[in-house]
């Protein structure tokens, strides 16, 4: 309206200019009804005309302008930055992997990088981490994916209110510690610095950023113990710190993250035993604790974790303990994985509760006992292994059972294990013997010492000899 109004009085002038001289000036004798229709018909043409070409292009702060030219040319050489894109933030001159947004003022600011991978610009060898890219008032998301593969550089970080993901992932040549100048990324709500050569301790002050949602540290060198302020990120769904060197028992504090839905601490050095608080964790879906040195019981409340999922506990010393029986009670657990790990007793029969469990893997334990019948009730079952344990007796499934699982069964190193007919599956027993009827508890015997070492042979041989 304001537009229109300012158009109307600029042509009322315009007219009046016209009018007077074309009333002074008698060598042109014409009637002007016939021009001011025309006159006005060029000029809202000529307004609408400049005002869309306004609206239409990219404008940019030029200083923000170079400061991106200078990102481009120290990171890729895939392109003549300034002379292919003039203006990278209009459609018809941008390039895949920027992303821009334009504010109240019709200018373009960068909200965006990718970098590393095709079709977002690739990086050059002679690459390093460029801390100019934080001089971006605007840049709220940015990616580095297989980036620092040459040269060595460190992350270097300056203050940045608005970027809300920093994924830098997949970068052998990336070293160093992670700077403890994170914290000042205030608005950082995904945090990803995976797959690189970072090392030393996992730096406090990352739990400052209130913010975060996620926060993935996996595939490095960090040492030390997880900081018990990681309890701050009140905020935080996911949490992956699997496949460094972290010791020490994990901190009770874990149990402040009320919303965490994955947590993996999997292939580091932790010792102790999991901490009771995690029975707060009622969102979690997604537990991995594998391969460390964690020992004892199991929380007495870990059946309190409703939501869970996927529960992968393979290779920790949890020497002489029995699988325990609460596990039966998390409903929606579809993945249960034990093995490597030194249970003993029998398997419980509860766990035939499970009724969505797709994959039960307790190889290589010390458990004992016959294979419980009403594991041939998971009907959702596709993996079986119990190989490698001291079990005995018939193995009790049907053929369908049998069958459905075929290869994805595994009964092998049980020497007291049969079946009591070939199905024409590979599980890994020997078919039951008709003319041999050693009882039960000579093939119980038997099993026993089937994994004895040395030292203890006579007396194995003792226990064979008066089993009867």
């Amino acid at each position: 309206m304001i537009l229109l109004l300012k158009n109307q009085i600029e042509l009322q002038q315009l007219i009046q200019k016209t009018s007077l001289t074309f009333t002074t000036n008698t060598m042109y004798p014409f009637k002007l009804s016939l021009f001011f229709p025309l006159l006005l018909i060029l000029f809202l043409s000529t307004s609408i005309s400049s005002n869309i070409n306004n609206l239409t292009q990219s404008n940019m702060n030029p200083h923000e302008l170079e400061t991106l030219y200078k990102i481009m040319e120290s990171i890729s050489n895939d392109q003549n930055w300034r002379k292919s894109y003039p203006n990278p933030c209009q459609q018809s001159s941008s390039w895949l992997g920027i992303e821009c947004k334009r504010n109240t003022n019709n200018i373009y600011h960068v909200t965006r990088l990718d970098f590393g991978t095709h079709p977002n610009p690739t990086c050059k060898k002679t690459a390093t981490f460029p801390s100019l890219i934080f001089q971006l008032p605007n840049l709220e998301s940015l990616f580095f994916i297989q980036c620092f593969t040459h040269t060595k550089t460190t992350i270097s970080i300056q203050e940045n209110i608005l970027l809300q993901q920093l994924s830098i992932r997949s970068n052998p040549s990336l070293i160093g510690t992670i700077p403890p100048q994170i914290s000042s990324l205030k608005s950082l709500q995904i945090l990803t610095l995976s797959q690189n050569n970072l090392l030393g301790q996992i730096p406090p002050q990352i739990f400052t950023l209130n913010s975060l949602i996620h926060l993935d540290l996996s595939y490095n060198n960090l040492t030390g113990q997880i900081p018990y302020q990681i309890g701050n990120l009140n905020n935080l769904i996911g949490l992956d710190l699997s496949y460094n060197s972290l010791t020490n028992p994990i901190p009770s504090t874990i149990g402040l993250l009320k919303s965490l839905q994955k947590l993996d601490l999997s292939s580091n050095t932790l010792t102790g035993r999991i901490p009771q608080t995690i029975e707060k964790l009622q969102s979690l879906n997604f537990l991995a604790l594998s391969n460390n040195k964690l020992s004892g019981n199991f929380p007495k409340g870990i059946h309190k974790l409703q939501a869970l999922q996927y529960f992968l506990m393979d290779d920790n010393p949890m020497m002489f303990i029995t699988l325990p029986d609460e596990l039966s009670q998390l409903h929606k657990l579809q993945e249960l994985s034990l093995s490597s790990s030194g249970y003993s007793g029998e398997i419980p029969s509860s766990y035939s509760q499970l009724l969505n469990l797709t994959t039960l893997s307790l190889q290589n334990n010390r458990l004992t006992g016959k294979i419980p019948v009403e594991l041939s009730r998971l009907t959702h079952m596709y993996h079986l292994n119990l190989s490698r344990n001291l079990l005995d007796g018939v193995v009790p499934f049907n053929t369908s059972f049998l069958k459905r699982l075929g290869r994805n069964l595994d009964l092998s190193g049980n020497p007291g294990l049969c079946l009591m007919m070939n199905e024409g599956v590979y599980v890994g027993v020997n078919v039951c013997s008709n003319t041999i009827t050693m009882p039960l508890k000579n093939r119980s015997c038997e099993a026993s010492c089937g994994v004895v070492t040395s030292l203890l042979f006579l007396v194995c041989v003792f226990e064979l000899l008066f089993c009867v």
